[in-house]
């Protein structure tokens, strides 16, 4: 008892989502606008088990699919491209999501996904459990905006 009541305060307090051995932190998605029918998301994984998983997709009210892109440089041009087989999360690693590299991407957006609110996103994985993390809404700094527009125009899909 005495070791349970430090983990659960910690975890009251830390930004920090469990499920069998998969830790997502720092959770964040970029700002759209109205008429976007995409938008990203980032956030860093820790596999925490001694068995590989593969983060495979996901879901979201927010979206009709969420899926895991990437992004390939063809002859000169960055393309972002669905990862079929989802993202390699190795045993005892992290595994870092973030703009220009693998990410969460909402497809078919419902909405604005407005700066400040928090969305609830479900991530699936191959051998972990489903997890539900709520992903803060960011807007995204101008440099990173403009090199990795969600919108589709700096994209080829």
């Amino acid at each position: 008892m005495k070791a349970l009541l430090p983990a659960l305060v910690l975890s009251a307090i830390c930004p920090t989502a469990i499920a069998a051995g998969i830790q997502v932190q720092n959770a964040w998605a970029r700002s759209t606008v109205e008429g976007m029918k995409m938008g990203g998301a980032f956030m860093t994984l820790r596999n925490e088990s001694n068995t590989p998983d593969t983060l495979i997709g996901g879901s979201s009210p927010v979206a009709e699919r969420v899926e895991i892109h990437t992004h390939i440089n063809d002859n000169g041009v960055m393309r972002m491209r669905q990862a079929k087989d989802g993202v390699a999360l190795p045993a005892n690693a992290t595994t870092e999501m973030k703009p220009g590299g693998y990410h969460v991407m909402f497809m078919g957006l419902k909405r604005p996904l407005k700066a400040g609110e928090k969305i609830p996103v479900t991530l699936k994985f191959k051998q972990a459990k489903a997890q539900t993390v709520q992903v803060e809404v960011k807007n995204a700094p101008q440099q990173a905006a403009s090199q990795h527009n969600h919108a589709g125009a700096a994209h080829q899909h």
